[in-house]
This record gives structure tokens, C-alpha cells and sequence, in this order.
């Protein structure tokens, strides 16, 4: 059997990032509050990283009195309670354990009830007879968080004879649905939106609004869904005032009851939006800040640079470590710094650009802007104007804008106008129709030409829906 040697040379071209480039990748897409809690970190895990004395920002462990926090975590716990009799027995329990015992420190916590938590709570107060209650649990864990009921009654009595064993009849669970669909607020454990306005209309006082409002839904919902108000007044026999005044009671119902519990909820953990930037105008000139409670950061002494040859032995051993955290604590300042230069010329290009928006904050005056024009201006790669801007917000006289709103492409290459001009001419022309005869997506095409914005009809109807605002047939009001 033959064998030979044989030698090749290929080229290949490969893209590696050192471990400081990582870091800053990482940190550029980090809000403000996200950064300023890094720091936090690194500063309480490198001993060689310290707060420079003669930093004017916000000290990392200073209260509000302006005073140096000097509790402890337990020190702190302990002083919530008003005496000594007051604080509980494990609070006072001496922590004989070695570091590697686990220990378990009991704490309280609040969490604002969900709406099945709400909705079993009433059912519990309901004098029903516990295999009612008990179906009425399950039906409450089938209502989604807007109050509607995601399973048929069938399918919800095959569910209780095989997952829970109950063989009951279908009355049974139509008497349980009535007790669950009899709680607060009203309108909940509804099927669909007619079902659940008339579950709200139901329980109010009789009126004559009110009992030609539940006429309409329940035997006429088709037509007002599709706002076909004339041939309404021609079913009913009434006048145009009267189906205004039904509608308008109608519209004052709540098609999604189950927002009044979750909402809230919602609301809570929403995240509040803290501007990266800041922007102010005095005439003709602005001045752009970049906001943030980052300390200046400097090496600590210890960890300076010393003499190798002056050092003892033990202590040679020592140095591995302190140059290590030196260096960590180098990279992280070079880092930190990086990132706010990149921030802040950034956003510097991107108001050279939006200098009209920010002089006047008028939408209609941002000019068409993307990655590349930023790129031209300073020089940065695309990916990183990309991550410099996400999720990033600057603060104004009159509000907090994203960043990403001032980017935007042309709806056609050979124009300068942005799609924010066009939305608010578009704005304006549906704000100015007339409502009994809403224009239709080709007649606000025809109106926009004519004003010289030549876009397709396709483009008028993305923009309208990126408005919110619907087709000209639920446009229509009486």
C-alpha cells in the first residue's frame, strides 16, 4: 500500500473579540440604571476598583440624608420593627453554622392578586353547594386576562370527567358558569364581546337607552358592529338621535372586564422608562447631556504598580493576584469610558441630522435618518450605532422620545421626505374628514398626491394602521 506526504497551505480570515471587546458589546446595550448597577458590582468584587475622591456623581452607598450607609443587612432588617418584643425569635438566633451550611431566611413578600385569585375569593362568599364551588373553580382558571371564557361549556365538562373524575351534567356547569358569570365586574366569564355587553347592560337600571342599547346588541349586533346606523334607525324605528344616544351608552361599556383586575397588575411590572439622554435649547443652540449617576473610577493604591526586585518572596506570590485585579479593573474603566464616548457622539450625529425636531419637537420635521448616515458621521460600525441605540430614550422640554424614532427609511429612494411628515399629514386629513362619510384609503391616496406625496395606496393604509386608526367603515360615527 502506497503512503505519501502531502503539504497545503489555505488561507482563511477569521473575526475574534478580545474579552475587553466583548465587555463593551455587552455594556453598550445596557440602559443607564443597568450600567450604574454593574458598576455597583464591580466595584464590590475587584478590591483593586474604587471610587475616585474627587467623583461629583452619586456615591454608590449614600443615602438620602446624604449620610454613608454603616448597617448591616441584618442591622437594617432588625430596624423595622418599632421594639425588641417586636422582632420575631429568628431574627435574634445567633448563626452558629459553618459557611457551608445552608440557611433559610424567611421573607416577606406581596404580590397583587390575579384575577383568578379575585374571582375565587368572591366565589367563596357565594352560599353554593361545594360541587358548584368547585366547578366554579375551573371555570375561573379557563377565563383568559381580559375576562372572556376560552372553552366551551362541553368542553369544559369533558375536561372535569377526565382530568378531575367529576361525571356531572352539562346543567350542572351552566348553574356554576351563572354564579361565576354573576361576579365583579360585570361582564366577566363572557363568551364574546356580545355576550359580555349584554352581561354588562343586564345589570343595570331599566332605562329606555338601556333597553334600546340591549336590543341592538342582542338581536341587532351584525349591523352595529358594521355601523350600518341607517338601516338600524330603519329596523328599530327610531330616530337618529335616539340610536346616538344608544350607541354612545354602548361605547361607555367595557369590552375587556377583566383589564379592571389585571391591569393594574400589568401596570406594576411594566418598566419605568429612564432617558439615556438629555437634550436643552436655548435659541438656537443645544446642549446634549448624557444622564447617569456613574462615579469616576481610578485604581485603588494598594494595587499600584510596585518593584518586583523590592518584593519578598511571599509577597511575589501575591502578585499574580493584584495584577490580575489590576488589570480587570484597567479593562473595566477603559471599557466604561468607551461606552459614554459612544453614547454621547452618537447621539451628537443623530441631532446634526434632527436638528429641525429638536429646535421645534414637530414629527412632521424629522428627516428621513438610518444606520449608515450615523456610520458616515462617526465612523462606528453599523452593529455598534445599532446596539448604541437600543432601548435608549432622550429627554426633552416637552417629553421622552426613543431613540429609534428618529430613524427612518424614504418611502421612495429619489425623495427626502420622511414617513413621520407623511403620517402627520395623514393624521390631519383623517382628523378633518367628515365622520358621517369617512374618506376611504383611495381617496386619502388621491388627497396625499395631490399635496405632492405620490405613495401607493398599500403604503397610505400601513401608515394609517401604524396610526391606529381604523378603515373608513369604523371610521363612521352618526
Amino acid at each position: 500500500m502506497d503512503e505519501s506526504l502531502q503539504l497545503s497551505q489555505e488561507l482563511k480570515q477569521q473575526q475574534r473579540l478580545t474579552p475587553l471587546q466583548v465587555q463593551f458589546v455587552k455594556m453598550l446595550e445596557m440602559t443607564g440604571p443597568e450600567v450604574e448597577d454593574e458598576v455597583r458590582r464591580a466595584v464590590d468584587e475587584n478590591p483593586a476598583l474604587e471610587v475616585s475622591e474627587n467623583d461629583s456623581s452619586i456615591p454608590l452607598n449614600i443615602d438620602d440624608d446624604g449620610e454613608q450607609f454603616r448597617e448591616s443587612a441584618e442591622e437594617m432588617q432588625r430596624a423595622d420593627y418599632r421594639t425588641e418584643d417586636d422582632i420575631p425569635s429568628y431574627r435574634l438566633e445567633a448563626r452558629n453554622h459553618s459557611a457551608d451550611d445552608s440557611h433559610y431566611e424567611p421573607e416577606a413578600t406581596y404580590s397583587p392578586d390575579s384575577i383568578i385569585d379575585t374571582l375565587t375569593s368572591q366565589l367563596d362568599e357565594l352560599e353554593i353547594d361545594d360541587l358548584e364551588k368547585k366547578i366554579g373553580y375551573y371555570i375561573i382558571g379557563c377565563i383568559d386576562d381580559n375576562g372572556y371564557l376560552s372553552r366551551s361549556i362541553q368542553q369544559i365538562n369533558d375536561d372535569l370527567t377526565f382530568n378531575v373524575g367529576l361525571d356531572v351534567d352539562a346543567s350542572v356547569v351552566k348553574k356554576a358558569m351563572s354564579h361565576v358569570r354573576s361576579l365583579d365586574p360585570a361582564g366577566i366569564c363572557a363568551i364574546d364581546l356580545r355576550d359580555c355587553l349584554l352581561l354588562q347592560l343586564n345589570r343595570q337600571e331599566p332605562s329606555d337607552v338601556v333597553k334600546l342599547a340591549t336590543e341592538i346588541i342582542a338581536d341587532y349586533f351584525d349591523l352595529f358592529s358594521k355601523m350600518h346606523y341607517d338601516k338600524l334607525c330603519t329596523e328599530l324605528s327610531i330616530t337618529q338621535s335616539q340610536l346616538k344616544e344608544a350607541v354612545n351608552h354602548i361605547r361607555s361599556l367595557n369590552p375587556k372586564p377583566g383589564s379592571i383586575i389585571t391591569g393594574s397588575i400589568a401596570e406594576d411590572r411594566s418598566r419605568h422608562i429612564i432617558p439615556d439622554f438629555s437634550v436643552e435649547v436655548d435659541g438656537e443652540n443645544i446642549t446634549l447631556s448624557l444622564l447617569n449617576n456613574i462615579p469616576e473610577l481610578q485604581i485603588e493604591a494598594t494595587f499600584a504598580e510596585c518593584d518586583l526586585d523590592k518584593l519578598t518572596p511571599r509577597e511575589k506570590e501575591a502578585q499574580t493576584f493584584i495584577k490580575q485585579k489590576r488589570e480587570e479593573a484597567r479593562g473595566f474603566i477603559a471599557v466604561l469610558k468607551m461606552r459614554q464616548e459612544t453614547l454621547y457622539n452618537v447621539m451628537k450625529a443623530i441631532i446634526s441630522i434632527q436638528r429641525n425636531f429638536f429646535l421645534t419637537e414637530d414629527e412632521s420635521l424629522i428627516k428621513p435618518m438610518i444606520l449608515k448616515d450615523i456610520e458616515a458621521i462617526t465612523g462606528y460600525n453599523v452593529s455598534v450605532i445599532s446596539r448604541a441605540t437600543s432601548g435608549k430614550y432622550v429627554m426633552t422640554s416637552r417629553g421622552i422620545y426613543p431613540i429609534k424614532l428618529f430613524f427612518n427609511e424614504r418611502p421612495k429612494e429619489d425623495e427626502d421626505t420622511s414617513f413621520h411628515e407623511i403620517q402627520a399629514v395623514l393624521k390631519e386629513l383623517i382628523a378633518s374628514e367628515n365622520k358621517r362619510k369617512p374618506m376611504s384609503d383611495e381617496a386619502l391616496t388621491a388627497e396625499l398626491r395631490q399635496r405632492g406625496y405620490d405613495i401607493a395606496r398599500r403604503t397610505v393604509a400601513k401608515y394609517r394602521e401604524r396610526l391606529g386608526l381604523p378603515v373608513a367603515r369604523l371610521r363612521k360615527t352618526l
